[in-house]
């Protein structure tokens, strides 16, 4: 069986938001709190950290094309997302 990836949205101190996918969030957003090495080089100062979403997105490839189109919403949109009144795309 193919591993399950997630999609996952950070919001920084400042309020900005950070989409990612990972196989495990909890792990990743651990890295991104920690800082270097393996965090996002563009999380890095912006703490703390909030871990505002995740989703399951299926495998890797369809992951990569959620992250895409999800990285590309306004922020608006983004916002009604984490607030349920918006759904992720099933076309990805």
């Amino acid at each position: 069986m193919a591993e399950q990836w997630h999609l996952y949205l950070v919001r920084t101190a400042a309020g900005s938001l950070y989409t990612g996918i990972t196989t495990d969030v909890p792990r990743r957003f651990s890295e991104h709190k920690a800082g270097a090495p393996k965090g996002a080089r563009s999380l890095r100062g912006k703490g703390p950290l909030t871990l505002e979403f995740q989703a399951v997105a299926g495998d890797r490839s369809r992951a990569s094309k959620l992250e895409w189109q999800i990285k590309r919403w306004s922020r608006a949109r983004k916002e009604a997302l984490l607030r349920g009144e918006v759904t992720l795309p099933d076309d990805a």
